[in-house]
């Protein structure tokens, strides 16, 4: 990182102290200054009243007094900062994954840094994330170029941004907002399939209307709130009856369990693409053989066709190695 002036380093220097002991030789490969320099900002920080402590030759830290937590709130923000690195497409999310850190009490703390050290290598397109950021925080209109899923076209698109969404099974990040350039709607976007985004001039209010919760209240990913839903019911084997009965599934419900052991399930979901359930689809087809689709008819048929087309290649070979 290119060298910041001495009022800079210091105030970062004292955060990274409080997260925990670091090196002279560490500190001065960080900062691209000299170890000579490290030892004179360590000297000042001390007289400016820091509690700069010497824990070995040529290690330090300070002290920082953590706030009173619960076991369990310490484990969620645990768990947090564990998700935040899954979800992480950039290495800029590493300093707000060391602000949480320093909440947390030990071993939790270190245990934290140390499982999510590879962010360093994450080379994500960091500008997109920053416009989508920005474009929400202060309430400008956010232009861009989008491309569907399995679209090979870039439309134009102006979105007003209400909210920020992170997809609970692939972790990826989404822009809830009004698009006003065609479908004038609220519409989510995927923060990867954006280019070219920018800030307009042109400013927005939130409605006091949009609830997040009430949004995704029937959503099974990221598409949300719509009035066309789709029911689908399902038979789950005897095999998966302890996943469904376990799963934390939005919408799911039990209808009936047979003597079996099979279990009767129902859902409405969000149609997307041709009137079908993709997000749902996806997440039948997880259960393998262990889930039949009763209906909708077009859910059922697209459920049937896509396992005739795996039988199919299975029993010319394709892909088979010899």
């Amino acid at each position: 990182m290119d060298p910041l002036p001495k009022a800079e380093r210091l105030l970062s220097m004292v955060e990274r102290l409080k997260l925990r002991p670091h090196r002279v030789a560490e500190l001065s490969q960080y900062y691209g200054v000299s170890q000579r320099t490290v030892e004179r900002d360590l000297e000042a920080l001390a007289q400016f009243g820091f509690p700069v402590e010497r824990m070995g030759r040529g290690l330090y830290r300070i002290a920082d007094r953590q706030p009173t937590l619960h076991p369990i709130e310490a484990l969620a923000l645990f768990a947090a900062g564990r998700l935040l690195y899954h979800q992480a497409p950039t290495r800029q999310y590493e300093s707000a994954l060391e602000k949480l850190a320093r909440m947390l009490p030990e071993p939790l703390r270190t245990l934290l840094l140390k499982s999510t050290s590879g962010l360093k290598e994450r080379q994500g397109d960091s500008r997109t994330l920053e416009m989508v950021a920005r474009a929400l925080l202060e309430r400008r209109v956010l232009a861009f170029e989008y491309r569907s899923g399995g679209s090979k076209n870039w439309r134009p698109k102006e979105v007003l941004v209400y909210f920020l969404e992170a997809n609970r099974t692939n972790l990826g990040l989404y822009a809830v907002g009004y698009e006003r350039t065609y479908h004038r709607q609220v519409l989510t976007f995927k923060l990867s399939r954006m280019r070219n985004t920018r800030l307009l001039e042109e400013t927005y209010e939130l409605p006091e209307d949009f609830d997040p919760n009430a949004y995704f209240h029937q959503a099974w990913g990221v598409v949300g709130a719509r009035e066309d839903l789709v029911e689908i019911q399902l038979r789950f084997t005897p095999e998966a009856a302890w996943r469904v009965l376990e799963g934390d599934y939005p919408g799911l419900e039990v209808y009936r369990r047979l003597p079996d052991g099979s279990l009767l399930a129902r859902l409405k979901a969000v149609p997307f693409k041709n009137g079908v359930p993709w997000e749902v689809l996806s997440w039948i087809q997880s259960f393998g053989p262990r889930v039949e689709v009763l209906a909708p008819p077009e859910l059922r048929s697209l459920w049937l066709e896509e396992v005739r087309q795996i039988l199919a290649k299975a029993s010319t070979g394709v892909g088979a190695q010899g």
